[in-house]
């Protein structure tokens, strides 16, 4: 029972809990590997230009303007710049918390005072000077504990934060793996919230004096610029960046004449100064990924905003034990099962795709793809090892009794083989040698090992035309041996197939007795009992130890037969079942009508020769009880069949003792 169970497909539902399991704690490396996967969803739109440039302060920057800091009335000059070449609005993305060293923060201010510019702040575990007030609306009776919260804000000189149009948070949120693919718009510092860049420079574009946020008891409900519209985001007001929006990059040494209104990032590119970040497109400055996420939101307005649905994690899970448990069911029909594998579990990712592509809906295949892969290799792993063991067996049970056709055909089709047995039509040989008595005396108690090497040899001799006509050999039983044919393998000639594998087995045993003489050893002989009919065969015997064999009266009226071969002077006896199945391919001699030994039901025997006129005479007399007319013919009967001399011999015995008074129409056997 234990074996049946390990090497049942269904032992994938193991492997298929333990993923499912797996999913529902969802350690790192689980969130890391889908993460990625959202990586190839996100990367995999066409690149597009936005409304956002970039201007870097590069290695020819310093070479123009000195070491960096510049002093501040260049950051002025620079802004001053950028709004004669026509920029919408500016934000410039460096941190000015400490005095200049050059004594120009006043000029820098009257540039910011003149020229609207969003300037950068950092959360951190500490505060350094006044953080600007943020201009925000927060509805719902719940707190801000759900938000990202820093314990201080590092905020620029005071009257550089005072001067500037709008005051923006610049710190990332990398994910478990390190990589920024989500970027909050609002943070938490002191009961308050503060915008990052990306939404405080909407906010000042759009001319809004504050943000307004919903909050409920999950985080963020909505978020919105009055005069921009909604922004989408998650409970922690995160949003996914869409990297496919790239801005127009340029060195501040290499401005263009006009930017047509857009927004213009200023940041810092040259080597040994700039912090790149990790993103999903690798590592990227700060400014571009400010102009990522600001292109972002600007194009959520016009199509769906790429977001995790609430349902996703859910709809994975069942999706993976659901699928599991159809593929698992399938493995019963192996090829369908396959099949239905790798086109349900290849269907995934592109379904997933689907849902990116026309909606945004992040859906992770990766997981379910990955655990299904697991859950069919097990299942068919199981199988394959189940069918193997099976074939084995198959061949070791069968390997040496039937013909290697039929065990490789077995072995291809091992249902072919009923376990606990089943009734069937088949036709079965029962052999046992004469003379062995004298062959085994003729060897001695000295060459015991030298007979057992003949007994083999004589049955290898009677092995060969039972493999070679497709029979089946159940058992070897001392100097016997019992065969079938019509099983395992179907064979509606099992019959015919019966009478000629007896008939070439008695050839068999000529040869053997040549092989005999040149040993000096007296010759043997072999009885055969042909009987056909309905049978239980197949895997029978203890729990702890069972065979391939034969069970039923048909099995026992073939030994019965076979027994009865001496009495009547022949090598082979057949029943007249089947005589019936055989009469259009064998000459048939009617031998007799008996009820053989524990039988009360008397059953007509043949043997295989041309039957006489007189023999025909001889033994309808002999039915009739006329035996003494019966009697009077034998001496015609041995001229015209010499070869039955024998047969005639033991009838002749028979009716000297005159016909019984009870006499029925056949003879009862008194012996086996």
């Amino acid at each position: 029972m234990l074996k049946k169970i390990l090497t049942s497909p269904w032992t994938a539902v193991i492997t298929l809990a333990l993923v499912a399991g797996l999913r529902v704690a969802d350690p790192v490396f689980v969130e890391s590997v889908r993460l990625r996967y959202f990586d190839t969803l996100v990367t995999s739109r066409s690149a597009e230009t936005i409304g956002v440039s970039v201007v870097n302060i590069d290695e020819k920057a310093l070479e123009r303007y000195g070491q960096f800091p510049f002093s501040r009335d260049i950051y002025g000059k620079l802004i001053r710049d950028l709004y004669s070449r026509n920029a919408g609005l500016v934000v410039f993305n460096i941190l000015t918390p400490d005095r200049d060293r050059m004594g120009r923060d006043d000029a820098y201010i009257q540039a910011l005072r003149q020229y609207p510019t969003i300037l950068p702040s950092v959360g951190s575990t500490t505060s350094r000077n006044v953080a600007r007030n943020p201009g925000s609306v927060v509805i719902g009776p719940y707190g801000l504990d759900v938000f990202v919260t820093y314990p201080g804000i590092i905020a620029n000189q005071p009257g550089i934060e005072s001067a500037a149009a709008g005051i923006g948070i610049v710190n990332t949120l990398p994910e478990v793996d390190g990589v920024v693919r989500r970027m909050p718009m609002v943070v938490a510092h002191n009961g308050r919230l503060y915008p990052s860049l990306a939404m405080e420079t909407l906010r000042v574009a759009a001319g809004d004096t504050t943000f307004q946020v919903k909050v409920n008891e999950q985080g963020v409900e909505k978020m919105r610029i009055p005069k921009f519209g909604p922004v989408s985001t998650d409970s922690l007001s995160r949003i996914w960046i869409d990297w496919s929006l790239k801005p127009e990059r340029y060195s501040l040494t290499d401005l263009p004449r006009d930017f047509d209104g857009e927004i213009v990032i200023v940041g810092v590119s040259a080597q040994g100064l700039a912090n790149p970040v990790a993103t999903s497109l690798g590592e990227m400055l700060p400014q571009d990924l400010q102009a990522a996420i600001l292109g972002t939101v600007i194009a959520n307005r016009d199509r769906p905003a790429i977001t995790r649905p609430d349902w996703a994690d859910g709809a994975e899970i069942l999706v993976l034990a659901g699928l599991g448990i159809v593929l698992l069911f399938l493995t019963r029909w192996t090829y369908v099962g396959i099949i239905s594998s790798v086109i349900i579990i290849g269907s995934i990712i592109p379904l997933c795709s689907f849902a990116y592509s026309s909606y945004s809906w992040l859906v992770d295949a990766s997981l379910p793809v990955a655990g299904l892969v697991l859950v069919m290799l097990h299942a068919y792993g199981v199988k394959f090892v189940s069918e193997f063991l099976q074939k084995q067996q198959i061949k070791k049970q069968f390997g040496s009794y039937v013909n290697p056709t039929i065990v490789e055909r077995l072995q291809q089709h091992p249902e072919l083989i009923k376990l606990g047995g089943e009734k069937k039509m088949l036709s079965v040989v029962m052999t046992d040698m004469r003379n062995f008595t004298a062959l085994g005396e003729s060897y001695g108690e000295a060459g015991v090992e030298d007979f057992t090497k003949i007994m083999n040899s004589y049955m290898t001799a009677l092995s060969v035309p039972i493999l070679k006509n497709d029979g089946t050999l159940i058992k070897f039983i001392g100097d016997a041996s019992l065969h079938i044919h019509g099983a395992p393998i179907d064979d509606p000639d099992h019959a015919r197939r019966a009478v000629q594998t007896a008939l070439e087995m008695i050839e068999a045993v000529k040869g053997f007795n040549q092989e005999l003489a040149v040993l000096g050893k007296p010759p043997v002989g072999m009885g055969a009992g042909v009987n056909t009919g309905e049978i239980v065969v197949g895997n029978i015997g203890a729990k702890t130890k069972f065979g391939y064999d034969v069970l039923g009266d048909p099995v026992s009226l073939a030994a019965r037969l076979e027994s009865q071969t001496k009495g009547y002077g022949v090598l082979m006896i057949i029943s007249e079942t089947t005589a019936k199945l055989v009469k259009d391919h064998f000459t048939l001699w009617e031998l007799d009508n008996i009820a053989v030994k524990g039988k009360t039901e008397p059953v007509c025997i043949f043997a295989i020769h041309e039957e006489t006129e007189q023999h025909r005479q001889f033994i309808e007399l002999y039915y009739a009880g006329e035996w003494k007319k019966a009697l009077s013919l034998i001496p015609l009967c041995k001229n015209a069949g010499p070869d039955m001399e024998k047969y005639y011999d033991a009838m002749e015995q028979r009716l000297l003792g005159g016909c019984p008074k009870d006499w029925a129409g056949y003879y009862v056997a008194t012996s086996k």
